[in-house]
């Protein structure tokens, strides 16, 4: 094709770059094979086998799909007949808009984030690639739309593992048909590429049986007790499951009631304490609360026999304890947060059957599931097989490793947490930004096998605790209707891992008081949400409403939004109940001498 020939039909390259282009992809190849093999040779000759060829067990899904799509053949020739139409719509869009005729996008693809660059619209070439996927992927979906006769659990697996796959053959995904990939390859000479295969085989050594986890961030610029999880104060107690951390007071007079954290133990606890800014830990400080902070141990093979028993005695009701005899106080505040309060929850059952009740004055929980119908999309990993296949990895080194457990959450949103950085780093050869949140979501956590196994059976797999007294910890028996401490609910509208609707079904079910809040946004941003002065463009909102409702519509219907934080809303119904004021308490000046400085070790453990 001659250059007159490109430049009339809107072609991306020339016949002479088209030349350098080729040019360029050899020597990247060429220099890429030898990266790789240099690679190869570094990995043990008997290295762990990669693991089962069908980890998901999706085969015999897929098999369900292919059949009950051949039972109704007629649905297959519809939609065949609807792609070919839409086809055909495309090329008369594409004939049209290379003769320079002013048409409408055949698809909107105007919020999705893959295709922003200008060039993916006004080149006709990129154009028709992009509306070809689009256009492909939209039948592709309506087909399994149409399915029916599929159990629900197998027909959501189906959904989300072929979204999967449609998402990474994402014409974004590859360097000949995405043209910032493109671009960036002519101007650098192929730089971006050696620069890419660099990153990968570095995510490579990084990751798990020879797949990659990419990075997201660039993990320099932080280091945990210097630019995150910076909250002053002391480990003041130590065991074999947490380290306690009490922080140092800020203020002249403090209240006497405390505050205890229990962090999920699923992350590192600093998402509590990410900065200055963003620290929910430094602000309650700040308004007068003696804080202290439950951060998990890293588990090893050694703890692989710590069960849901040992976490709720040698973390809570231990952690309870020591909180007490440093302050002299017999009622305590706790928070949680995701899996801290769901096991937050279970205790407080626990002290209610056990008439310790008292020591809770009362429970915030944040994004916590007590009832595992309506799960997220994480129930998408969870059925017997699936369950069956964890426990056989587990057993093999003694805990569930994290970053396992990390590719897992990345999947939840592979557009986002997956494939953009795959083109950042692998395509284009950029380094990823600075960002302390993305830190603390690269930032790992092993399970021990027991816990995970039984929290895994237990809540997601039978959903036991929203029966009366269908879990049993250290021989009591769980009835969550019978408590009565003062309860703070929060959920967040666009929580993929405990939707708002199944957080919301506590507040009915307790015996207690429960404030119950619906915050903007989701798990992570929906929490970590401080009072800023130029929260303006309703960024962050909350709506809460005293008032009793069956479901979650109708709370919404008769409730108003506030802008801003919620943050506010719960001081104000902490100091309702903590009225009563004292000195400060110094860190190790009490009982429990300080073993060393905040953030303690525990969290300094990688995966």
């Amino acid at each position: 094709m001659s250059n007159e020939q490109n430049e009339q039909n809107n072609f991306p390259w020339s016949e002479e770059e088209l030349k350098t282009l080729s040019d360029i992809m050899v020597k990247a190849s060429e220099q890429s094979q030898s990266l790789f093999t240099e690679y190869l040779s570094k990995i043990p000759t008997e290295s762990p086998p990669s693991g089962m060829p069908d980890p998901f067990h999706l085969m015999k899904n897929y098999f369900s799909m292919t059949n009950e799509m051949m039972k109704h053949p007629e649905k297959l020739v519809s939609h065949q007949m609807a792609l070919f139409e839409d086809y055909g719509r495309l090329w008369d869009h594409a004939t049209k808009k290379q003769a320079g005729e002013d048409v409408e996008d055949i698809i909107d693809s105007s919020r999705d984030k893959r295709f922003k660059s200008k060039d993916w619209s006004e080149n006709t070439t990129f154009d028709f690639i992009k509306n070809s996927y689009l256009l492909l992927s939209k039948h592709i979906y309506a087909s399994l739309e149409s399915l029916e006769g599929i159990d629900h659990h197998e027909k959501e697996k189906i959904d989300f593992f072929t979204k999967q796959m449609v998402d990474a053959f994402s014409p974004s995904n590859f360097i000949m048909t995405n043209p910032d990939v493109l671009k960036e390859t002519m101007e650098t000479k192929g730089e971006n590429l050696m620069k890419g295969m660099q990153n990968m085989m570095h995510d490579l050594q990084e990751g798990q049986n020879s797949v990659p986890l990419i990075s997201m961030v660039d993990k320099s610029q932080f280091e945990v007790g210097k630019n995150v999880a910076v909250t002053k104060g002391k480990v003041v107690f130590k065991n074999d499951l947490i380290e306690l951390i009490q922080y140092a007071p800020t203020t002249n007079k403090i209240k006497k009631a405390p505050m205890v954290f229990f962090p999920p133990w699923i992350n590192k606890y600093y998402i509590l304490d990410l900065n200055e800014k963003k620290s929910i830990v430094q602000w309650l400080v700040n308004q007068g609360f003696t804080t202290f902070m439950v951060s998990w141990v890293n588990p090893t093979a050694e703890h692989r026999d710590k069960g849901l028993d040992n976490y709720l005695q040698e973390g809570y009701l231990e952690a309870l304890k020591v909180v007490q005899e440093i302050t002299g106080e017999k009622a305590i505040h706790t928070t949680g947060y995701c899996v801290g309060g769901t096991m937050l929850t279970a205790a407080l059952a626990y002290l209610q059957a056990t008439n310790q009740a008292e020591m809770i004055k009362s429970a915030s929980l944040f994004t916590t599931l007590t009832n595992f119908d309506d799960a997220g999309e994480l129930l998408t990993f969870i059925d017997e097989e699936q369950v069956a296949g964890i426990k056989s990895m587990m057993a093999s080194q003694g805990y569930m490793d994290g970053k396992a457990m990390a590719l897992t959450f990345n999947m939840l949103r592979s557009n986002d947490l997956i494939w953009s950085y795959l083109i950042n780093n692998y395509l284009l050869g950029k380094e990823p930004m600075a960002f302390d949140l993305l830190y603390w979501n690269s930032d790992s956590t092993n399970q021990a096998e027991k816990c995970h196994s039984e929290y895994l059976e237990n809540m997601y797999l039978h959903n036991k605790l929203k029966d009366p007294e269908g879990v049993t910890l250290c021989d009591v028996p769980l009835d969550l209707s019978q408590i009565d401490t003062p309860l703070y609910i929060l959920a967040t509208v666009d929580d993929h891992i405990a939707p708002a609707q199944s957080v919301y079904s506590l507040r009915n079910r307790v015996k207690s008081p429960a404030r119950f809040v619906l915050g903007g946004s989701g798990h992570i941003a929906g929490v970590i949400n401080p009072p800023l002065a130029d929260n303006t463009g309703g960024k962050y909102w909350y709506m809460v409403n005293d008032a009793k409702a069956d479901t979650l519509d109708d709370y919404m219907a008769n409730t108003e939004k506030h802008e801003g934080s919620w943050w506010p809303d719960w001081l104000t119904w902490l100091n309702k109940r903590s009225k009563r004021q004292t000195e400060p308490r110094i860190p190790g000046e009490g009982p429990y001498p300080a073993l060393e400085d905040a953030p303690g070790s525990y969290v300094k453990v990688k995966a």
